[in-house]
């Protein structure tokens, strides 16, 4: 009866640890091509990294994350990166091939099915070739950069 208890301990044992030629811990990566530009993440203990390169050069980040990041490619040629920030602030950025980014807290932007909608402030900020990727909203009245009368006519609400 010792022996089996015994067997059966070492075969647990075995059984919970890591196969043979893995490794534990191992970071998660992921990576999105998109266009002139590229994403890639990697996940290690408890700390998110993540580095977009084009044709500005190369940015990385690093955080605890609650959720993300996350990448999507708009019209083969814009990056998007989300993600949440440990202490729930959620983030959005669009990185444009040829060098601009803009970024807004995720409150601002909506989503209407596959389309993101920034505020209209944000299209005067973006390269003529890129605006049409995007849907726009009226809801973000600020004093410092209020919307003109001429554009609430682009706002799809």
């Amino acid at each position: 009866m010792e022996m089996r208890i015994g067997s059966l301990l070492l075969l647990t044992a075995v059984l919970a640890g890591p196969a043979h030629g893995q490794t534990v811990n191992a970071p998660i990566a992921a990576t999105l091509a998109c266009g002139t530009l590229k994403a890639e993440s990697s996940h290690a203990s408890a700390t998110s990294r993540w580095t977009i390169s084009g044709p500005a050069g190369k940015t990385t980040e690093a955080g605890v994350l609650r959720n993300g990041p996350r990448f999507e490619c708009i019209d083969g040629a814009i990056l998007v990166v989300e993600f949440t920030s440990s202490a729930g602030h959620s983030l959005f950025t669009a990185y444009f091939p040829d060098g601009t980014d803009i970024s807004y807290g995720r409150q601002q932007i909506d989503r209407r099915g596959t389309r993101f909608v920034l505020p209209i402030q944000a299209k005067a900020r973006i390269a003529p070739a890129f605006r049409a990727a995007f849907d726009y909203h009226c809801r973000l009245e600020m004093p410092a950069d209020p919307i003109q009368p001429a554009t609430r006519a682009d706002c799809v609400f």
